[in-house]
């Protein structure tokens, strides 16, 4: 019997292509709903064993419209990347089985081994968890696949910016007269494209958040070639919001004593993380939400745009 609460139910079509790809005399027992994910449903899959034991499996699907038109490509890329880094010094999930069209399940779907740990975004321990974040990007941005994948997009116009009420209108004059320019040149690397505290699972023993390690990283959809820039610009924004501008501007640091390679110039590296903050901009309300019901509760959409505000300026303040 299938244990499930109403949120956590696997559609039909969908729990039957997961069975095929279960061992002979395995059973799903139990369906959770994970949740954080801001495109896709995910859930978890307790599997009974043929020995009594069990073990866990994870589902991604793609359910809701805008995000299934783009989901083939995601599910492509994902898979693709979970096959690169098997056996790599990168934890990340093992792909189990991907139907990208929907050929089999209801809505686009990934099947993928379990990780063990869980996402930390309190402030608690954040001192010794960015090292660990930025030594995890470098060894990322050393894979070196066979095949590249696509090129890194930015959807991000100066047009499309979102100033927040009450910000700080010459510095969010200037920032978005920065991404106005062309992007500069950069040596590729292979991207994550979405490195960040909510995509990264730690071990918290009982000792305290200072001894916590990483166990994976997850969500692969977006894996790219192009500027290891970006992908700390994305981390160092996400920093900013969940604990303040000054963690922002340490990750870059971070990024660099772990061993990373930067833009050479300041006027260049200011340009990906102006970019990447001013992205932030456009989604304030879908990335808050998930920290708020992980329990960041006085993130509301308001005090991230305070945050990405003071983040903005104090980019302009010290690389301008």
């Amino acid at each position: 019997m299938t244990e499930h609460d109403e949120a956590a139910a696997v559609r039909p079509l969908t729990l039957a292509w997961v069975s095929r790809h279960l061992a002979v005399g395995e059973r799903i027992t139990r369906i959770e709903a994970l949740h954080g994910g801001i495109t896709a449903e995910m859930r978890r899959l307790t599997v009974g064993t043929r020995d009594g034991g069990t073990r866990h499996l994870v589902l991604r699907s793609f359910v809701d419209p805008f995000h299934v038109e783009r989901a083939e490509d995601s599910l492509t890329g994902e898979s693709g990347a979970l096959t690169l880094l098997t056996g790599t010094a990168v934890p990340a999930p093992g792909l189990v089985a991907v139907d990208p069209t929907a050929a089999h399940c209801e809505y686009p779907s990934l099947l993928m081994t379990h990780l063990a740990g869980r996402t930390v975004l309190d402030d608690e321990g954040l001192e010794a968890r960015v090292p660990l974040l930025a030594r995890q990007l470098v060894a990322i941005h050393a894979l070196r696949p066979a095949e590249r994948p696509r090129k890194y997009g930015t959807l991000t116009t100066a047009d499309s910016v979102v100033v927040p009420d009450g910000a700080d209108a010459a510095a969010w004059t200037a920032a978005i007269d920065v991404i106005r320019e062309p992007a500069p040149p950069y040596e590729g690397r292979y991207l994550h494209r979405d490195f960040q505290p909510g995509n990264v699972l730690f071990d918290v023993p009982p000792a305290g958040p200072a001894a916590a390690r990483i166990t994976g990283v997850v969500d692969w959809a977006g894996t790219s070639w192009g500027p290891a820039d970006l992908d700390v610009a994305h981390c160092s924004v996400n920093l900013a919001l969940l604990h303040g501008p000054t963690w922002g501007l340490r990750f870059p640091e971070a990024y660099e004593e772990a061993g990373g390679v930067l833009a050479a110039s300041a006027s260049e590296r200011r340009y990906w993380l102006v970019r990447d903050a001013l992205a932030s901009s456009e989604e304030v309300e879908s990335v808050s939400q998930p920290w708020r019901e992980a329990g960041r509760t006085e993130l509301t959409a308001r005090a991230v745009e305070e945050r990405l505000d003071a983040y903005v300026t104090a980019l302009m303040d010290t690389l301008g």
